[in-house]
């Protein structure tokens, strides 16, 4: 089997056979051609076990609205009477895995050319007009793996801009949601961290070690926030993580803390960790002027940094006045993990702006 990537096939797909069929059959199609949306490819994590599904030559074509209404059966339809079978051999015919448009598409199951509005994408992915998000509460309902379907991919050609503009936009969260987010990790950890061992003192190792991974995947969010990057889902958190700048030095503390064999090791691995994440956000040169200190828990024998502190200094760097008031709740990825919640971005708006009309800090 070949070793071409899926972006790079999606990339020649569109300059080698789909922009010069563009030019002689719909040459005024003013339009984005882009690999964004949904798929392992676009962030680079593609392999052989990719190619089972939703791989293959694709591209994304994103017209204007009046574009699409007079034009994107015609462009479906056309490119479908001409394409060849394969692309650099990889067939064409993505019928397999393509039932039906989503709404707002354009979509053949004979080839991988889909033709989309971006006002459609935006709604579908993340439930927003083309001018928001307007506030930082909306901000905190959004998943940072759909705005990687978003922001991540590539695009391959942007005759007015816009999509390109789109996605510089939604790169990276603004400072003050930034800084309410990087509050409310702290505060997640200050919750939990004496609790590895506390549930390892009375015997429960089982308790400790599920504990302590929980903690490191609070604390790798934490370096996803701090490195000013969006953190996906599951399947790919801990190879996105591995190319954070931070990762060479924090991934060996990650690995002893789980691998650890008595609740002491593992605590102090842990609170070793915390403390680097916290000179991590003072060397990145993000707001909050605080001095991270490890001690004990209060009078008990569990070794913990002063989280809900360094939470408290952060948070008092926000300017935004409705993010001033919000309870230290956190956003849609800090409080569920919920794939039904997360995949349903408009109901996750709308729980969260009740979590907060609701929340007690």
């Amino acid at each position: 089997m070949d070793s071409i990537s899926g972006m790079e096939l999606s990339r020649r797909f569109y300059g080698e056979l789909v922009r010069p069929w563009l030019a002689r059959a719909f040459p005024d199609l003013r339009h984005a051609a882009a690999l964004i949306g949904a798929g392992s490819e676009l962030l680079g994590f593609d392999d052989a076990m990719s190619r089972d599904h939703d791989w293959g030559p694709r591209v994304l074509l994103f017209v204007a609205e009046a574009d699409f209404a007079a034009q994107a059966e015609a462009v479906a339809d056309g490119f479908a009477a001409v394409a060849p079978t394969d692309f650099l051999g990889h067939p064409l015919d993505l019928s397999r895995t393509r039932t039906g448009d989503p709404d707002g598409a354009r979509r053949d199951p004979r080839h991988g050319l889909e033709i989309h509005t971006l006002e459609a994408m935006l709604r579908r992915t993340l439930a927003l007009g083309l001018d928001e998000p307007r506030d930082a509460v909306t901000w905190l309902g959004l998943s940072e793996q759909r705005l990687l379907a978003v922001t991540t991919g590539a695009v391959f050609h942007d005759d007015d801009g816009r999509l390109t503009g789109l996605r510089a936009r939604l790169g990276a969260f603004p400072r003050d949601v930034r800084l309410y987010k990087l509050a409310c990790q702290w505060r997640r950890i200050a919750e939990e961290q004496a609790f590895v061992g506390r549930a390892g003192h009375r015997g429960d190792d089982l308790g400790s070690k599920i504990i302590a991974a929980r903690l490191v995947r609070d604390a790798m969010r934490m370096g996803f926030l701090i490195e000013g990057r969006y953190a996906p889902y599951p399947k790919w958190f801990a190879a996105a993580f591995a190319q954070l700048p931070c990762a060479p030095d924090l991934t060996p503390m990650f690995e002893r803390a789980l691998a650890a064999s008595d609740w002491k090791a593992r605590e102090a691995t842990l609170a070793e960790a915390y403390l680097a994440l916290a000179n991590l956000h003072k060397t990145r040169g993000l707001p909050g002027a605080f001095a991270p200190a490890l001690g004990p828990f209060h009078d008990r024998p569990f070794m913990v940094i002063n989280a809900d502190a360094i939470g408290a200094v952060i948070a008092a760097e926000i300017v935004d006045p409705a993010l001033r008031v919000l309870p230290i709740i956190g956003s849609l990825d800090q409080v569920t993990d919920s794939t039904p919640l997360i995949e349903a971005p408009d109901r996750a708006r709308r729980a969260m702006r009740a979590l907060f009309d609701d929340g007690e800090a």
